[in-house]
């Protein structure tokens, strides 16, 4: 097996177990990181569905919002100097908060507060055309709140587009690479430890088959001592002549 596709790993029952702990936790990170692939994509094509639902209704908006200012110029004159002299104030405050998408913090723009507006702000075109200027006014701030939650969509599909690549390529990358690498390092484990078994094996068989023939040949070579003592045969035993035997015998005494 070539050392490219595995790790390059000395193989015990160790790192078998660690390969295949690894192997587990790569399995579930594929399976979560899938899962938040496929919520990201969904939450992605629902805000993109919305962008281009806002962005047409941003078309007619601003429209709308251009020429209730084309008219209250035609009906009061040039008034943008002296609004712009009488601003201290923003109208409109807007604040960001952050949005959790399968542990994705999106940011999003809200709309917290509209301010007062002053007492110079309404004298402006009492004398003409003040009408047409409160109509440009509640057009602008329409536009503005459809700009706020278009730049909101906007900043989370960025974002989204930016995660779901990263999650997208660790997803491909788990599954083309680090699997297939541990896959392949727990069959050179296991292949290189059942050949050690099996040298191991072969090794016990010829010990076990020397010491039985060691044993054969030392009960040969008893037998073959013992049939040759047997075989010896006695040595001659000259008769030994008694000392009672040698001894004259005794005249018989006769008493008279």
């Amino acid at each position: 097996m070539s050392g490219k596709n595995r790790l390059n790993i000395f193989p015990t029952r160790m790192a078998l177990t660690v390969m295949k702990t690894k192997l587990k936790g790569a399995v579930t990170g594929h399976s979560l990181l899938k899962k938040k692939s496929d919520a990201l994509t969904i939450r992605f094509r629902k805000i993109l569905a919305n962008i281009v639902e806002n962005k047409q209704l941003m078309g007619s908006t601003m429209r709308d919002a251009s020429f209730s200012l084309a008219a209250a110029k035609y009906a009061a004159g040039e008034f943008s100097n002296s609004v712009i002299e009488n601003v201290s104030n923003p109208t409109i405050a807007v604040k960001m908060t952050t949005e959790n998408v399968a542990g994705v913090h999106l940011p999003t723009f809200e709309k917290i507060s509209e301010g007062v507006v002053s007492n110079s702000q309404e004298l402006t075109g009492l004398s003409k055309g003040g009408q047409q200027i409160n109509k440009s006014r509640e057009s602008h701030i329409k536009a503005v709140e459809a700009l706020i939650a278009l730049a909101s969509l906007q900043t989370a599909f960025i974002t989204l587009d930016e995660v779901i690549k990263i999650t997208n390529r660790r997803v491909n990358a788990i599954e083309y690479v680090v699997k297939p690498k541990l896959e392949n390092t727990i069959s050179y484990i296991i292949t290189e430890l059942d050949e050690s078994e099996r040298e191991e094996f072969y090794r016990l068989k010829k010990v076990q088959g020397k010491k039985k023939k060691d044993l054969k040949a030392k009960e040969a070579q008893k037998d073959e001592n013992s049939a040759n003592k047997t075989i010896i045969e006695p040595a001659s035993v000259q008769k030994v002549k008694s000392l009672i035997d040698d001894e004259p015998e005794d005249a018989e005494l006769l008493y008279e």
